[in-house]
């Protein structure tokens, strides 16, 4: 995968909602096999698509990349060996040594591309219209759905729901967005109407945790308003809860991604002939030494250290 097919990759994972990290090769130092402006989409998952070199900088871009989503900030890297660059690196700049066989040199740049919110409006009023107007303008990816059309297939986890059905099937509806199990459900409505349809649910044997959740009425409370600023009420809290971190679930949530990239490194090892980082898998020629299995980036670097194993063991206890 090159070129527009990476950016066709890119389009595809953000209509699917899901994180990713984007590498691209901004300067490169012969010999290497990639060349400015290469890319490659990295995912939560650790799984690349696209070039951005060979085995010397795909186990690290991976790693970082992984980094990268789960705190949101992206980072530039330079690939090398220490003494190619000297002190001649700029700050802010992340230096991984690399002690790639052809001494080639990269500059990377990995930035996070985050989903947008996905808002579900379900209903047809004109606030309901106005709300799904305004999330759009907004840039976020907006499902105005009728309520006969609405399943729990049209939501997931990561979606904020606004049921706006305005007594016309109410229950039934919510019933069906609470099984989706949503960042955020909100019912558009009065108290008395809420109680009345939670109290409904309740009987029908809808979890009480599930009805726990709902917002009763959605948005914040602007006194007596036009649906129109109703709309900007429900939007408003939508944001504000975002914002405080308030919706995020916890396999969302930036610990997570710590934990998780942790897991994805902990499949990482290191070369303990020159450091490098590698793929904990069959293919970085893995050797048992004593009890202990270790990885390299190519056939050298393991004939090497069959050759003299005890001198590469004592090097990476001293390290």
């Amino acid at each position: 995968m090159e070129g527009l097919d990476v950016l066709a990759e890119m389009g595809e994972l953000t209509r699917r909602g899901q994180a990713f990290a984007l590498a691209t090769v901004v300067w490169r130092q012969g010999p290497s096999s990639s060349q400015p402006g290469s890319r490659a989409i990295i995912t939560a998952e650790g799984e690349l698509h696209g070039w951005i070199g060979g085995a010397c900088a795909e186990p690290v871009v991976i790693r970082e990349a992984q980094q990268v989503i789960a705190e949101g900030t992206a980072r530039l890297l330079l690939l090398g060996t220490p003494d190619q660059f000297g002190e001649a690196v700029p700050d802010g700049m992340t230096v991984v040594p690399i002690s790639c066989q052809s001494e080639g040199a990269l500059e990377i740049y990995i930035e996070p591309v985050m989903p947008v919110p996905h808002l579900v409006v379900i209903g047809s009023s004109p606030m309901a219209q106005t709300l799904a107007g305004l999330a759009m303008a907004l840039g976020w990816r907006t499902d105005l759905v009728p309520g006969q059309d609405f399943s729990a297939e049209s939501a997931d986890e990561r979606s904020m729901v606004v049921v706006a059905t305005q007594g016309h099937d109410d229950e039934d509806v919510l019933e069906r967005a609470a099984r989706a199990r949503p960042a955020y459900l909100g019912l558009v409505g009065s108290r008395r109407r809420g109680t009345a349809v939670l109290g409904y649910l309740a009987e029908r044997g809808v979890p009480q945790e599930q009805l726990d959740r709902v917002r009763v009425p959605a948005g914040l409370d602007l006194g007596k308003t036009t649906h129109k600023e109703i709309a900007v009420a429900i939007l408003a809290e939508l944001v504000q809860l975002r914002a405080s971190g308030a919706m995020a679930r916890p396999k969302d949530s930036a610990k997570a991604g710590h934990v998780k990239a942790a897991e994805q490194r902990s499949k990482a090892e290191q070369d303990p002939v020159c450091g490098m980082t590698v793929a904990a898998t069959a293919g970085s020629r893995p050797l048992r030494h004593d009890g202990v299995d270790y990885y390299f980036c190519c056939a050298g670097c393991r004939r090497a250290f069959e050759e003299d194993p005890d001198a590469y063991v004592k090097k990476e206890t001293r390290c």
